[in-house]
C-alpha cells in the first residue's frame, strides 16, 4: 500500500473532500488523524476507518486557534510518534441568504459588500489556519528529515470566484504562495509542499447550495468546464493521496488543478 506506515493529519475530515481523503489514506495504509471542530461526525468517520481495519485518531480542534492545533499535534505525536503528512483541507466560503425572491437562495457578496468581520473570519479559516497547522507540524518533520504538506486551494484562487466571494478567493490564492514559500524554505530539509486546486466538487454541502442556483446558472457554469461535469470527492482524494506518497517525492512547490479544466475558462 502506497501510504503504509505514514501518519497523516487531515483537517476538515468530517465531510466532503477531507472525509474522502482520510478514508482513502487509511485504505492505503496510513494512520490518519481526523480533525474538525465537532467530535460526533469525526467519530462516524473513525468508525468507517475501523470497519476496513484502518487506524485513526479523532482530534477535534478549531484550526484557527493555535493552542488547539498544538494540542492536536501533541496528541498525534503521543499516539503515533511522528507526522509524515499534513493535509490543510479545512475551509469554507461566504454566502448570505436571500435572492430572486427565494430566502433559500444564497447571495455571493461583491467586494464592496463584504464586511470586515466576514473577511477576517474567512481568511482565518482558509489561510491562517493552514499557516498555523504547518508551523505546528514542521518541527517534527524537520526532526524526521522528511514530510509533506498539501494545501487544498481552489480554482477561485487562480481565477477569481464565480460561486464564492472575495475573501475566499483571496485566501485560496494566498495558499498557493504559502505552499511555494514552504517548499522553498523546507525543501533543503527534505520537506515538500504542494497545492491542489479543485473546482466544482459535488460534496453534500456543495450540492445543497448548487440545488438552490437557478437552472440557467448551473448550465452556464457547467458549460465552462471542458468535461461538462463536477468532480467527486474521491477524484480529488486520489490526487492528494498520490502527493502524500513517496512516488511524488520530487514534486515540490506546484499547484495541481483538479477541476476538469475549469481553470482555462475565460
Amino acid at each position: 500500500m502506497a501510504l503504509e506506515g505514514k501518519v497523516a493529519i487531515v483537517t476538515g475530515a468530517s465531510q466532503g473532500i477531507g472525509k474522502a481523503v482520510a478514508l482513502e489514506m487509511a485504505r492505503q495504509g496510513a494512520s490518519v488523524v481526523l480533525n474538525a471542530r465537532a467530535v460526533g461526525p469525526l467519530e462516524k468517520v473513525a468508525s468507517e476507518v475501523a470497519s476496513f481495519g484502518g487506524s485513526s485518531l479523532v482530534a477535534a480542534a478549531d484550526v484557527t486557534v493555535k493552542e488547539q492545533i498544538d494540542r492536536m499535534v501533541e496528541a498525534t505525536i503521543d499516539r503515533f510518534g511522528r507526522i509524515d503528512v499534513l493535509v490543510n483541507n479545512a475551509g469554507g466560503g461566504l454566502r448570505r441568504p436571500g435572492g430572486e425572491g427565494d430566502p433559500r437562495r444564497q447571495l455571493i457578496p461583491k467586494v464592496d459588500e463584504v464586511d470586515e468581520a466576514d473577511w477576517d473570519a474567512t481568511v482565518a479559516l482558509n489561510l491562517k489556519a493552514a499557516f498555523l497547522c504547518a508551523k505546528a507540524v514542521l518541527p517534527h518533520m524537520k526532526r524526521q528529515g522528511k514530510g509533506t504538506i498539501i494545501n487544498i486551494s481552489s480554482k477561485a484562487g487562480r481565477a477569481g470566484g464565480q460561486v464564492t466571494a472575495a475573501p475566499y478567493a483571496s485566501a485560496k490564492a494566498g495558499l498557493g504562495g504559502l505552499s511555494r514559500q514552504i517548499a522553498r524554505d523546507m525543501g533543503p530539509l527534505g520537506i515538500t509542499c504542494n497545492t491542489v486546486a479543485p473546482g466544482i466538487v459535488m460534496t453534500e454541502r456543495f450540492a445543497a447550495g448548487w440545488a438552490l442556483l437557478p437552472e440557467a446558472r448551473r448550465q452556464e457554469l457547467m458549460a465552462e468546464i471542458p468535461l461538462r461535469r463536477g468532480g467527486t470527492p474521491e477524484e480529488i482524494a486520489a490526487v492528494i493521496c498520490f502527493l502524500a506518497s513517496d512516488g511524488a517525492g520530487y514534486i515540490n512547490g506546484t499547484t495541481i488543478d483538479v477541476n476538469g479544466g475549469w481553470f482555462m475558462a475565460p
